[in-house]
């Protein structure tokens, strides 16, 4: 599980004495404890991989809004704990597959309109699982089915 290796990380990070590392892998466990909780149950690798997720997405959101208000030194901040959160997850899928996918879901789903957009999103995100951010895939599905 992901999560016990992030504590024996965070005991590396404080012998490093690499405190942006020791930051990120601290709120990284935070993070897992609350949805530990909120779920009432221990979490699988999948949960674990949805919340990294999350919070590399924050980081994404923190960095763009930082550079739109010139704040350079807090968006290389954000950079660094992104580039961390990384690590732990698996590589995205290739753009030109994931199009294909969503292709063969429309297919399938015989969408046509954005009404149909949910039912899409659903097939894609079964065959692809948690290896592709949900918004790539709404934008891809938004692109094919004006």
């Amino acid at each position: 599980m992901i999560a016990q290796n992030i504590q024996k990380m965070i005991g590396e990070a404080m012998k490093a004495h690499d405190a942006v590392r020791l930051s990120t892998l601290r709120m990284l466990s935070s993070a897992f404890n609350y949805e530990k909780i909120d779920k009432k149950h221990d979490l699988t690798e999948e949960e674990e991989l949805v919340v990294i997720r999350k919070q590399a997405k924050e980081r994404k959101d923190s960095i763009e809004a930082f550079g739109k208000a010139g704040r350079e030194d807090m968006a290389e901040s954000e950079k660094a704990e992104l580039a961390i959160l990384q690590e732990f997850l698996p590589p995205e899928m290739d753009k030109a597959e994931l199009e294909k996918i969503v292709a063969d879901a429309i297919t399938s789903t015989g969408a046509t309109t954005m009404a149909d957009m949910g039912k899409v999103i659903g097939v894609v995100k079964a065959k692809v699982g948690a290896n592709v951010e949900g918004g790539t895939i709404a934008d891809i599905v938004k692109s094919k089915l004006k």
